[in-house]
């Protein structure tokens, strides 16, 4: 019974009922937004979104924050593309574990810098939000090839981007079990939860034994495997690349972890509640030019939606510090 409380309790619910009420809304001004075809790209497009913010979650919920994911997504994505110009019948098996390893390697740099040298993780990813555009964009004037088309590459990774089992799309599978391994590493493993012990007090966490910078490294580098991942399937699924790929993309992921519940404060969230989010902003996306919202106000809406999210945790945490400090008061009473 206490479990079945804390779920409807939790903020997953509240995503789920926005949700369904964006889909009634829109359904209603346009029917053919919940066909076969409809709800099949809806979940398509959150795919890469749900994988880029599982990532951040782990890092949220540790106090830091990535900014340069979109960054190293289009870095990824540029990399996949110049494997199948360098041999076009590429394996797509390898193609992806060399998108997850640079993007592994990018998340070690971020991640040596904040749990070695102690910078903060702001500073450290807005500073390689640019570095990592700006070899990106060297790559392509180095190469001289400033935009990679579907037909350099090989027919048989589009088709694994655009491929489907049982009508579910491989995006969206793949999505799925990521999720499904982070939300079993953060409950079940040991390293999982000192995340959260970590993000609730960094220094009682370290008093207590738990190797906090170590902890955060590994986190920068999953997060980072997960948006080279993320980068590869953007490639395979839309199958024209350039060097801008990804740009902007760091407020639609920090949105999404926010609004589903991560508290940008650290200590609390999860992923699930994490990928609802994507999945909402990314139906929000849908439904604007639907329900006549110029395409303009897009970002302004996950700008609006992240603010609304941060002074919801913001006070639900002074309402909890006044809970306490009363129910102290009345037992020294």
């Amino acid at each position: 019974m206490n479990r079945i409380k804390a779920v409807l309790s939790g903020r997953e619910l509240s995503i789920l009922g926005a949700l369904v009420a964006l889909v009634a809304v829109t359904t209603a001004v346009s029917p053919s937004f919940v066909n076969g075809q409809g709800v099949h790209d809806l979940f398509l497009n959150a795919s890469i979104l749900a994988l880029l913010a599982i990532g951040q979650t782990l890092l949220v919920i540790t106090r830091n924050i990535d900014l340069s994911v979109g960054s190293v997504m289009g870095l990824t994505a540029y990399m996949s593309g110049q494997l199948f110009i360098a041999d076009h019948e590429t394996p797509t098996i390898l193609v992806v574990l060399a998108g997850m390893a640079l993007g592994a390697v990018c998340g070690a740099i971020n991640g040596a810098l904040v749990a070695i040298a102690k910078v903060p993780a702001l500073v450290v990813t807005l500073g390689t939000l640019y570095v990592f555009r700006g070899i990106d964009y060297g790559w392509a004037s180095a190469t001289g090839v400033h935009q990679i088309n579907a037909d350099q590459m090989s027919q048989s990774f589009l088709a694994f981007g655009s491929g489907s089992v049982l009508g579910i799309p491989h995006l969206s599978l793949i999505a799925l079990v990521a999720l499904v391994i982070a939300a079993y590493a953060l409950h079940n493993w040991r390293s999982g939860r000192e995340l959260y012990a970590i993000g609730s007090n960094p220094q009682a966490a370290r008093l207590a034994g738990i190797p906090a910078g170590k902890r955060v490294f590994t986190a920068f580098v999953v997060s980072g495997a997960l948006v080279g991942l993320a980068g590869v399937l953007h490639a395979s699924y839309f199958g024209t690349i350039n060097a801008s790929v990804g740009t902007g993309r760091e407020l639609a992921v920090v949105a999404a972890v926010v609004v589903g519940g991560v508290a940008i404060f650290g200590g609390s969230g999860s992923v699930l509640g994490a990928v609802l989010g994507a999945l909402l902003l990314t139906t929000i996306t849908s439904a604007l030019p639907i329900l006549g919202v110029p395409a303009f106000w897009q970002r302004a809406v996950d700008g609006a939606a992240l603010l609304l999210a941060i002074s919801l945790d913001r006070a639900v945490m002074v309402r909890m510090a006044q809970r306490l400090r009363k129910e102290r008061s009345l037992r020294r009473a």
